[in-house]
């Protein structure tokens, strides 16, 4: 069974039970449009063309459900819109530009920073719509189509192996590994990280099985190098057995303990990533990774499958970060152990060439010695007297 470490599930189905009879400060008409989206999304009714079929993740569903009932509310108070499918083009154009340069913002008078998914969740809803319309027999035009879909890069701490390994050396033993592990592997987490069981780790640690079913994205088999030595420690040292979980944690503790070693051992200036390192989280070691990572791997393919991407543009952005496509060189290619059979092979086959290369090398200056010693014995059997 897959851990859920937000309890997202529960969350969902607790606030599905509270508001049958309706979200307070919503009206009736978008109280019924987003439990009727929500229920099609739970159950993947009326799926927009193009998109993945199949019902949505609670996680999932509880984002929507938290940005819909924000523009429900936010279309009621600004266009008086009892029902958030009237909204036009232009108020939806307005309404989002506003969230962008900060004339609409945030209760503690911040600006929001992800616009882009406020806006894509409004537009999967109104696809959603237009669809149940078509149903019955109505065309609705698509007011979303020259929405800004753009994303700013998010803040985040930056993190080179040097201040990895500084951090761990300043850690709990529990935390140090845990570090390394996340460094290492480039895992997502919480999602993830929180399923790995001890029976996913094979050849004395140096290999990880994340499961189909854990990833968010695919399963994937992918190698440990900085690590494995610290995780066959650690299981020793915990007497775990194959079935048990491998990080047993809680979150959102984990995090406040990562802030406060940051603080005290890196201290509060800014990464070179925008964010400061007082604000570390587990989610910034896999940022980490995938740059640590990045100029070893020959191609992005390889790249992709070990951080479960199905998609270029998250390697696009690491190539950008900090001129890292720079740095890249035909010395610093791929590690030994993501080569490919071929790349193998091809690698013996040089060894066993050089192999054989030192050994003729030694034959031939074994041979210059012993012809050396057979003319020495017939220059003295010539001078012998008769």
């Amino acid at each position: 069974m897959k851990q859920d470490p937000y309890k997202t599930r529960e969350k969902y189905l607790a606030w599905k039970n509270k508001t049958r009879n309706g979200v307070p400060g919503v009206s009736e008409d978008n109280n019924q449009l987003i439990k009727h989206y929500l229920e099609d999304m739970e159950h993947g009714l009326n799926i927009a063309t193009g998109s993945r079929k199949g019902g949505r993740s609670y996680i999932r569903l509880l984002s929507l459900k938290d940005r819909l009932l924000f523009l429900a509310r936010q279309f009621e108070d600004r266009f008086a819109l009892n029902n958030f499918t009237k909204v036009t083009e232009e108020q939806l154009h307005t309404f989002f530009s506003d969230m962008r340069n900060g004339r609409i913002s945030k209760k503690d008078g911040g600006m929001y920073k992800s616009v882009r998914d406020f806006v894509k969740d409004f537009k999967s809803f109104w696809h959603w719509h237009m669809k149940v319309q078509r149903k019955q027999g109505n065309i609705l035009v698509d007011i979303c189509v020259d929405l800004d879909t753009t994303k700013s890069k998010p803040r985040w701490v930056y993190l080179t192996e040097e201040q990895v390994r500084k951090l761990c050396n300043n850690a709990k033993y529990d935390r140090k590994v845990l570090m390394m592990f996340l460094f290492d592997s480039g895992i997502r987490s919480p999602t993830e990280l929180v399923n790995v069981r001890v029976s996913d780790l094979h050849d004395n640690c140096t290999k990880l099985n994340i499961r189909e079913e854990t990833s968010k994205t695919f399963g994937r088999k992918i190698n440990l190098l900085l690590c494995s030595e610290l995780l066959e420690e650690y299981i020793r040292e915990k007497k775990l057995r194959p079935s048990d979980y491998l990080f047993p944690i809680s979150p959102p503790v984990v995090n406040r303990y990562l802030k406060r070693l940051a603080t005290r051992v890196l201290g509060e200036a800014e990464s070179p990533a925008g964010e400061k390192y007082s604000n570390l989280t587990m989610y910034d070691f896999r940022h980490s990774s995938a740059c640590y990572w990045l100029p070893r791997y020959k191609n992005e393919s390889a790249l992709k499958y070990r951080f479960g991407w199905k998609k270029t543009e998250q390697i696009h952005y690491y190539t950008e970060f900090l001129g890292m496509r720079d740095t890249i060189s035909d010395d610093d290619l791929l590690i030994d152990t993501s080569k490919t059979e071929i790349e193998r092979r091809l690698e013996k086959s040089e060894n066993d060439k050089k192999l054989m290369q030192e050994q003729i090398d030694t034959m031939q200056g074994q041979m210059v010695i012993i012809i050396e010693l057979i003319e020495r014995v017939l220059r003295r059997f010539r001078s012998a007297p008769a």
